[in-house]
Formats: C-alpha cells, structure tokens, sequence
C-alpha cells in the first residue's frame, strides 16, 4: 500500500505555543468527502487543538500517537461498493472515535448495525431532543436544541453495545454512543455553527473523552503563511490578478508583507461580469498598491460564453478565459523566464466545493480550480495563501494586517462574477401547479448530503413575512421534495411582487447578452444602495441578486432577491426582511419595464448553495 499523506491543502498546519511543528496532531480527521471535513479540523484547531486531516482509508501506523479519531460526513451510502472505508485496525488502536452523519453509518456499518435509505431526507434546522440516559458526548447541553442535518440515510439499528442519546422527529438516531468502548456518533453536523450548541459537543468529546491539551495557537497563523509563502516563492516574484474582493487582497497583501514590494505585482481584470462601480473601486484600492493596469476584457468574456446556458460549463469557460487572459498578459510583461509565479485568494469553500479533495463531490467548479489553473498548480507555479481558511479567518487576518472595514466588510462576490447570477434556458416552458405552489423549470445547484444536485424550484404564491414561518415551511417542502423524478426540487421562493400571476407566466429561452447583464446590473446596483441606505447591508454576510428567465409579455426576466447570513460560506441562513423594506424595493425594482416580478428566496444552505449557479 502507498504511503498516505495527509489530505489537506498545503497551508495546513500543526504547530504548539511556540510555532514549533509537533507530530503528529493530537486529533486525527478522517476524510470521507464531506463537504466540512475541514471545518472540523478547523474547529479543533480553534478549541485550541492540534489537528490534521487524513484520507479514511489512512494505514492505522500512521495514527499511532493521536488521542482521538473523527470520521467526516460525506456524500456516498456505505452500502455501496465503492463507498469510502477505513483500516478497520483504527478503531482497534485504543483511542475515542466519534462518527459524524456518514460517518456514524460507517461506524454503524463496520461494528454490525443497519443503515438503510431513509423514507425522506433531512436538510437544515432541526430539533434535537436528548434521550434520559447519561452521555459522555452530549453532557451539559440543553434537553431540545437546534442541530444542523444534512442527510438521507439513516442508522435504523446501531451496533451491539450502542445506546440512543438523542433523536428528531426525522431521524430515531440522531446521537449513538458506546462509551465503555469509547464510540461516539451524531447524525447531525457539530462543526457547523447552527448546530448551536456544536462547539460544546466537540470540547465535550476533546478535553473529557480524548484527554487533549491545549496545543495550537492561532496567533501564530501569519507568521506561519508568510514563511510558506517565502519558501514557496524561493527566489521568484509573485504575480496577481487581483478582483477587488476581500480574498484577493489578503492575499496580495500577505505576499507583500512577506516579499516586499519589489518582489509582488497585481493586475485587474475587467471582464465585463462585475457590478455597477467595481472597477472604479478596484482602481481606488490598489492605487498604491504596485497594480499594474487595468485589462479591458469584456468582449473576450462575453464572446466565450455566448450561447452557454448550463452553469458548470459557464464556470470552466469564465476560468479557461481567466488562464488566456493571464498567459497573454503574462507573455506581455515578459514573466515566461522562470522568475515569476502566480498569486490566488483561493480560500477553503473554493477548494472543497469544486471537489478538492479525493473524496469530495463536485458542487460547482470554483473559477480558481479549472483544468488550466490545476496544470499550474500541479507544476508548482501558484501560491495560495489562504487555501486552507475560510471567509471569516480570512477577515480577521486581512485585520491583523491593517486592512479596513470599508475593504474586509465587503459582501463576497463570486469570481465569475455576474454570469453565475444570469440564469439562463434551453428552451420555453411554463410551470406546473404542485398541491404547495408551482415547480418552475428553472434549475438551480444545490447541495444535498454532501453530493451536488441541480434541480427546479418551488415558487409559492405567499408575500414572506419577518418572523421567518416561510423558511421553515420551505425547509419541510425541500425535505420532502428533494428526491428525485419530475417533481424533486431543491429551492423554494416566495412572491413578493408580480406583473402576471404564475399561471400566466412562462420561462423564455434565454442566454447571456448585453442587455440582461444590464438589468441585473441595475437592479443589483438598486438592492445594493437601498440595503447601504436602509442598513440592512449590516444584517447580513451576502446579498445575491439572480436574474432568472420568467415572466410574461415583454417582460421576460423576473428577479430573485438573495440575502443570507453565514460565517464562512460552508452553511448559511435565509434572512426574512423588513416588509416595508421588501415592499419598496420591490416597487423600484418592478419600474423597470422589463422586469416581470420580484421573489424572495427562502432556502438554506442546505439543501441550496448560497450562489443559485
């Protein structure tokens, strides 16, 4: 057997108080494919932890030493052949093991229980009531609390020795444990932070099961970056194609700080897909900053994508444009001679969503993560030097640098740019009346289970109200509408306003042009100021405005109004609005003629991605 290497990205580190590295890591993470496999490990770390990920089938050799093993969720069903598997040694080795969601059906699996299909899945909020037997893993939480579930087998029957310590009204096994063995296992996600009580749970099963120390200091994490950075670099200068968002310039930034100005350049590409004033502030921010130019590039992109309608190949397109329009500059600045590399603001979400690691199913393939980026990444020509952080780590460093609230505060904006928000259609089509609303033959990614689905969306004819009651309706509807045939969807919408009811509306073919990247520029641009004036902006982590093909007459586009609240982008909350808020820019919104409605989407992440493509 091969030797096997820990599965994480290359800025993962394992180090005590001191910043000296330590192997190995007193917490071994097994991964399985899950799509927050590493938000465990993150979590470990922010306990105070070390930790390390691992691929599932890691030889048990390689654990020896390790206080406590985790197996990741994922998206596969072990009863099928090819599903991920471990070393059955590890759970021989003497030390705690907690399973999470798939990985409780592995343990489930390999110590002689049943998991089987359940009659419906489980996707976002859910309520967990604790069984009155005593629990190792579950001590000092609260008897009902709010979990987070993302799954649609069940254990219908743990192993000999295992008792129940908490159930849903969907899932009899939401929290299994054999402590005299020391086995512990939850359906539920706890690394998640909507899971509220998450963070006990995984201390809980650190410090009273595993007997772990404190050994990893996070203060450490720049210092850390820039020596990678340095040693990655060598004697090469670092080029950047900076976007203007927070990810890019931290990154700039760090390579910067790390190799001084001399050695760090950037340029801006202007791809025609970015929202009203993006440029100008791209302009204003790395005024000093060593840029380059500004590269004009709008017709190269939109040519590209003329006539592309399904959104994975819109992502490769934008990316494989994104790598000419770099060779080309590249060639231009005479950087072919060997003593340059490239610079990337990847972050964790882009890597692990784009099936970054040998497990891991692919959501939506991140424009940083095409064939033409991976060649350069697999010759050791891109640094990335926060690959292994997510959205709100990248912040709070890009603050330790010095950077900004009118920077850092930023909403994220997708590399892509506008195109992931322009939904486009093959062909015509008009929507089917369902017993809670009408499917609409518009499909959206989503992520159901750790696996990618693509699927139409639920539209109900219901103004949304502030206190929530229709996201958690549209949580139910998705639950139990998220298999598969004619009628499975995985998003649900509400009506705020429209010109025609839904009956009389139809989807029109449709594609990228000028003019619809237009209307969503302009109605963007409204919602953007109308949130900044209203301080709405304040109250939530991104705020997506979609274009979607539907309407009626001469108004053929209608659209979807997207405001979450998240972390770091792994899950996220729909955020209901101020009705007077949502009435009035409705109001502005349908004063453009060619806009046919207005709706407001209610899904969580899960079972829908936060970006509709």
């Amino acid at each position: 057997m091969p030797s096997a290497k820990p599965s994480s990205p290359p800025f993962v580190f394992c180090c005590n108080q001191k910043g000296k590295f330590v192997s190995p890591s007193q917490i071994a993470v097994l991964d399985t494919g899950g799509q927050y496999c590493h938000l465990i490990a993150r979590k470990i770390r922010e306990a105070g932890v070390s930790s390390e990920v691992w691929p599932s089938d890691v030889p048990a050799e390689k654990l020896r030493g390790v206080k406590g093993i985790i197996i990741s969720g994922g998206p596969c069903s072990v009863y099928d052949d090819e599903s991920p598997t471990l070393d059955r040694s590890v759970l021989e080795a003497g030390v705690p093991v907690l399973g999470i969601c798939y990985g409780q059906h592995l343990l489930t699996h390999l110590l002689g229980g049943d998991v089987r299909k359940g009659d419906k899945g489980e996707f976002g909020l859910a309520l967990l009531d604790l069984e009155k037997v005593d629990s190792r893993l579950l001590a000092g939480i609260a008897t009902h609390q709010q979990v987070w579930m993302s799954h649609r087998d069940v254990t219908v029957a743990p192993p000999p020795g295992f008792q129940i310590t908490a159930t849903t009204t969907t899932c009899t096994t939401a929290a299994i444990e054999d402590s005299t063995r020391g086995y512990y296992a939850v359906q539920f996600h706890p690394e998640v932070v909507h899971t509220v009580e998450g963070e006990h749970i995984l201390r809980n099963f650190l410090f009273d099961i595993c007997g772990c120390a404190k050994d990893w200091d996070a203060g450490q994490r720049i210092s850390l970056v820039q020596d990678q950075i340095r040693q990655r670099a060598g004697d090469r200068k670092i080029f950047f194609f900076v976007s203007g968002g927070v990810d890019s310039t931290v990154a700039f930034m760090l390579c910067l700080d790390a190799l001084g100005s001399e050695r760090v350049r950037g340029v801006y590409v202007d791809t025609g897909l970015m929202r009203e004033g993006e440029t100008q502030f791209v302009r204003e921010t790395f005024a000093g900053f060593g840029l380059v130019r500004i590269e004009e590039c709008e017709e190269e992109f939109l040519s590209a994508l003329e006539g592309v309608r399904e959104p994975e190949l819109k992502r490769h397109i934008i990316g494989e444009q994104f790598v000419r329009v770099q060779e080309r500059i590249i060639e231009q600045q005479g950087l072919l001679n060997g003593k340059w590399i490239l610079g990337q603001g990847t972050i964790y979400p882009d890597t692990i969503e784009s099936g970054g690691t040998a497990r891991a199913a692919t959501i939506k393939t991140h424009h940083n993560r095409v064939p033409g980026i991976q060649k350069l990444i697999d010759a050791g020509l891109i640094v990335e030097p926060l690959a292994d952080f997510y959205k709100d780590e990248v912040r709070t460093i890009g603050r330790e640098l010095g950077l900004g609230p009118q920077l850092l505060d930023r909403h994220p904006f997708p590399g892509p740019g506008l195109a992931i928000r322009c939904l486009c259609a093959d062909s015509e089509g008009v929507a089917t009346k369902m017993p809670d609303g009408w499917l609409l033959p518009i499909r959206s990614v989503g992520v159901l289970g750790d696996s990618r689905s693509y699927a139409p969306v639920l539209a109900l004819e219901a103004f949304p109200s502030e206190d929530g009651s229709l996201q958690a309706e549209a949580t139910e509807l998705v639950n139990r509408g998220s298999g598969a045939g004619p009628s499975a969807f995985n998003r649900v919408v509400a009506t705020v306003a429209s010109r025609e009811p839904l009956a009389h509306q139809r989807v029109f073919a449709s594609t990228i042009t000028h003019g619809r990247l237009e209307l969503l520029r302009a109605a963007d641009s409204i919602v953007r100021e109308m949130c900044l004036e209203s301080g709405f902006e304040k109250e939530v982590w991104q705020f997506p405005v979609v274009l979607i093909p539907l309407g009626a007459g001469e108004s053929r586009d209608s659209i979807v109004l997207r405001p979450i609240r998240s972390v770091d982008g792994m899950t996220a909350d729909s955020v209901p609005m101020p009705s007077d808020l949502l009435r009035d820019m409705a109001s502005r919104l349908m004063a453009i003629p060619e806009i046919a409605g207005v709706y407001l989407d209610l899904t969580h992440k899960p079972p829908g991605t936060i970006e509709w493509e």
